[in-house]
């Protein structure tokens, strides 16, 4: 078995003493990493949004702070973050191997815009990639490939969803989908053709959104968390962790 856990949605700024809606996003990061430490996983993944104001100096403060992360860890940009500056702090990575499980790491990321999409171009790459291996396989990405309930966010999230899942109907090794953007535990599955693929968002390490609102809410009685996945050799487990501040 392998661990891994998923963070997302740090909204950091470039000042460590910046103020979020309803914390301290440097704060509360901190305390993230020090509980994702004690689950001892082997790998973190880190679904993007890890800057709030896309300036070099959050990034080094998020690569400060997550460096300080027991395992290995791995990130992806966000409709919040600049990838090139984040390249600059710390690469990113499109493929990661964990154990028997392949992980793929997407952008969904549209310059200058809330919403995500693959286009034309990542779909025939995503479908390449899935040619050439049929382990098991997770796929990792920032914006939810199917509606999580919320009016606002299902408008904010991956454009090109349909194409998604047809480009995903003629594979059968995807098992999950890891993504952020929601800012909240959530989890749900798509079936296809080829088996049910389960998609899976975590709390974000500062505001959380609340479920099912039709317009933008903070859900103030929520916490910071994260998602622990254990990977076994054809199937996983999942589940969110809250963090006391």
């Amino acid at each position: 078995m392998s661990r891994l856990v998923q963070i997302s949605d740090c909204h950091l700024h470039a000042d460590p003493d910046a103020r979020a809606r309803a914390g301290f996003p440097l704060r509360q990061l901190e305390a993230v990493v020090e509980a994702v430490n004690r689950e001892r996983p082997d790998m973190v993944l880190v679904t993007g949004d890890i800057s709030n104001d896309e300036t070099a100096g959050s990034y080094q403060l998020a690569v400060a702070t997550l460096g300080r992360l027991a395992a290995p860890w791995f990130w992806l940009a966000g409709n919040h973050d600049d990838p090139a500056l984040m390249a600059e702090s710390r690469e990113l990575l499109d493929e990661l191997d964990l154990d028997a499980w392949r992980i793929l790491m997407l952008d969904t990321r549209v310059s200058g815009q809330p919403h995500g999409a693959l286009g034309p171009e990542g779909l025939a790459s995503l479908a390449e990639r899935l040619e050439e291996d049929d382990r098991p396989t997770l796929l990792v990405m920032h914006h939810p490939p199917l509606s999580v309930g919320s009016a606002w966010i299902d408008a904010l999230g991956l454009e090109d969803r349909e194409a998604f899942w047809q480009t995903l109907a003629a594979f059968g090794q995807v098992r999950a989908i890891l993504c952020g953007h929601v800012h909240q535990a959530f989890a749900s599955h798509q079936r296809l053709e080829a088996g049910e693929v389960a998609v899976y968002a975590c709390p974000s390490t500062t505001d959380q959104f609340l479920p099912g609102a039709e317009t933008f809410a903070i859900d103030e009685a929520s916490r910071p968390g994260y998602r622990v996945i254990d990977l076994r050799d054809d199937d996983l487990e999942t589940w969110v962790e809250r963090v006391d501040l």
